[in-house]
């Protein structure tokens, strides 16, 4: 391992001043912003917090980046944001602002994988943490990035290291893929059946369209298919509050109780732990719907391991002799959770309060046609969830194993890194 300023292996170049002026809802050209980087994953992702994000005024074609190309954020908008890594994934696309960094290695003396991992390493996020500006939002600079000092191995060991580290995250990638195309199939399988009714009737054929019977639901101020029914949510499947968790109880200790708060329901993880002992009843399961009711209202299948639910969540579940899927659950209250957080924007925190959950239903399909709709969905589910799994198996992998690679306590096994 030798011992290096990272001004002597990268160069670091800011981004364009960009006039808000010419910030537009469509066009050809995105201007990058800090919400471009997913912190937690370590990756690039499409920003969707804002409507402005293109750019229609003229800029330096020196700004706009390659496919391929690593980039850094500047400003800290959200804690643990600084030291953070993404590769470009489109040239011609995106243009790099003033709070974006572009990252370019020196290429004999740094392999450019091995610096997305060495940059977003804790030897290097310590280092900016300790230097940024102590604003309301923490900024650094290309100067302090260079400033921070490393200690990397040969070149070649090097390449080992990143082949091996991005093989992890390709795979990890693709599985984010996958889901993508089996969370569209089965909100398209609900759309089908539960919107437009056109579930397979007795003959294979689409039930509405091919002139199946509907009547009409005073609940609901809409038909739908006879003999079906709808009921009120908590009627309908199992409904639990989060217990309350004292937070002056929490560790950090993963021995003790596992809570889900609803900053992991997205993430499906558990950030913190509690010394309190609690109900059995408030434990979640593989496949429970969770919902938070403060904030963004995040809502999510739960797919980790053993934990329990905080208070200010509530966990939806199918009973098991139902023919409710958590698909149906998640997609059918979906709408109105949208719809509850799109008003609450623009003041201080939105709720969803016990009558906003007590006034939702839910269709229940009657199987007089041969029609399991829950049997379909929980297939699909099932296939989510084992790909959420091994995503949270690859990246606690790679998370562990990166501190011991940068410090160079492990080695990777060149048969294993070539394959």
């Amino acid at each position: 391992m030798k011992k290096y300023k990272l001004g002597e292996l990268i160069e670091v170049t800011r981004g364009a001043s960009l006039n808000g002026n010419y910030y537009v809802a469509s066009g050809k050209y995105i201007r990058l912003t800090c919400g471009n980087f997913d912190y937690r994953n370590n990756c690039f992702k499409e920003n969707t917090s804002k409507d402005n994000l293109y750019y229609a005024g003229e800029f330096k074609e020196d700004f706009l980046l390659e496919k391929g190309d690593l980039i850094t954020p500047l400003t800290e908008q959200a804690i643990g944001l600084l030291g953070s890594t993404a590769w470009i994934p489109e040239s011609g696309k995106y243009i790099q602002s003033q709070d974006i960094a572009k990252i370019a290695c020196k290429e004999e003396l740094l392999d450019k994988k091995f610096a997305h991992y060495l940059i977003s390493s804790n030897i290097v996020k310590q280092q900016l943490n300790a230097a940024a500006q102590q604003t309301k939002i923490r900024h650094t600079s290309p100067d302090k990035i260079k400033d921070c000092t490393v200690w990397i191995p040969s070149l070649v060991e090097q390449k080992k290291i990143g082949n091996f580290l991005f093989d992890i995250d390709c795979k990890i990638e693709i599985n984010r893929a996958i889901n993508q195309n089996l969370e569209a199939v089965a909100k398209q399988l609900y759309d089908y059946w539960f919107v437009q009714f056109d579930f397979p009737n007795a003959k294979g054929k689409p039930y509405k369209s091919s002139g199946g019977k509907m009547v009409w639901n005073e609940k609901l101020k809409r038909e739908i298919p006879e003999g079906w029914e709808v009921l009120p949510l908590f009627e309908a499947i199992s409904v639990q509050y989060g217990f309350p968790f004292a937070t002056e109880q929490f560790t950090e200790e993963i021995t003790n109780v596992p809570v889900v708060r609803i900053r992991d329901i997205l993430e499906g993880t558990t950030s913190a732990y509690s010394l309190e002992d609690t109900d059995e009843k408030y434990r979640l399961n593989e496949g429970d719907v969770l919902v938070g009711m403060d904030g963004n209202f995040h809502i999510n299948f739960w797919h980790n391991n053993e934990a329990y639910l905080n208070q200010r969540c509530v966990r939806l579940r199918p009973y098991g002799d139902s023919d409710i899927s958590s698909i149906q659950i998640l997609h059918g209250i979906s709408p109105f959770i949208k719809a509850k957080e799109q008003s609450a924007k623009g003041s201080t925190v939105g709720h969803l309060s016990d009558k906003d959950m007590k006034g939702l239903y839910l269709i229940l399909s009657i199987n007089t046609m041969n029609f399991n709709s829950r049997k379909t969905l929980d297939v699909l589910l099932s296939l989510i969830i084992r790909n959420k799994k091994e995503i949270l198996s690859l990246a606690k992998l790679r998370d562990k194993l990166l501190p011991l690679l940068m410090n160079g306590q492990v080695s990777v096994n060149s048969d294993l890194s070539d394959d």
